[in-house]
């Protein structure tokens, strides 16, 4: 297969890097092609191999001199800015509200929690998912992050929030980064604006939301599944 997803790692633990490359040997359509431990080597990585899917730890140090996390929420934006068309899926321990919330204002595409054994069994899947475009979050940051924004929750989708899931309604196959441009922003604001559509509409893909927002009508209907008839006489407005 030519068209394989591109992953690479950035965990401070060999054996949990040593899990994923267990989960994902054998995929057909997957490839990690590089794995780092500390923060600062995760740039010069990805600046000599193509990556699609980036799998990010939050805790990791900076460098083997200087034990400090490195400054996750300064790089996600700048990977993203250098890397439109990169999809970075947070893997951590850590569920403080606030990180997880943090997280995706930046631009990830996806929050799971080590412990959550389900979705570390389906990593490939998981991965396939954001790499198309997707969104993915444990249940327990999903459930962080909407009791967070309890109160947007209740508020229908913005006006940007609106374009962002017609522009993906119109062009289903259109990358993240495609249809940022086209909406001349950041992919990293795009997948905020679709990450919070998803919760709103309390789906995690974007065509659950695409069919969530046609089913309650924010969207136009797609003709291909509509009868006609009941436009009258079998025309459109």
């Amino acid at each position: 297969m030519t068209n394989k997803i591109c992953v690479a790692i950035l965990d401070d633990h060999q054996g949990i890097i040593d899990g994923y490359l267990h989960r994902l040997t054998g995929e057909p359509d997957i490839d990690v092609v590089g794995t780092v431990l500390y923060g600062e080597a995760l740039e010069p990585m990805l600046a000599h191999q193509r990556v699609d899917v980036l799998l990010l730890d939050v805790h990791a140090p900076t460098s083997l001199e200087n034990p400090n996390p490195y400054p996750i929420l300064f790089l996600i934006p700048k990977l993203l800015q250098i890397y439109p068309r990169l999809a970075i899926l947070v893997i951590s321990m850590h569920t403080q509200r606030t990180l997880i919330h943090a997280v995706m204002e930046a631009g990830a595409s996806g929050y799971v929690l080590k412990d959550d054994h389900e979705t570390i069994k389906e990593l490939a899947s998981v991965i396939r998912s954001v790499a198309g475009g997707g969104i993915h979050l444990s249940q327990q940051a999903y459930q962080q992050l909407r009791a967070r924004q309890a109160g947007d929750l209740n508020q229908p989708l913005s006006v940007r929030q609106l374009e962002a899931l017609s522009l993906c309604a119109a062009y289903p196959d259109a990358s993240t980064a495609d249809l940022a441009h086209k909406m001349s922003i950041e992919s990293s604001t795009l997948r905020n604006l679709l990450s919070g559509a998803y919760l709103k509409l309390d789906v995690r893909t974007r065509a659950a939301a695409i069919a969530k927002a046609r089913q309650i009508e924010l969207l136009t209907p797609d003709v291909s599944n509509v009868d006609l008839r009941t436009y009258g006489n079998g025309k459109t407005g």
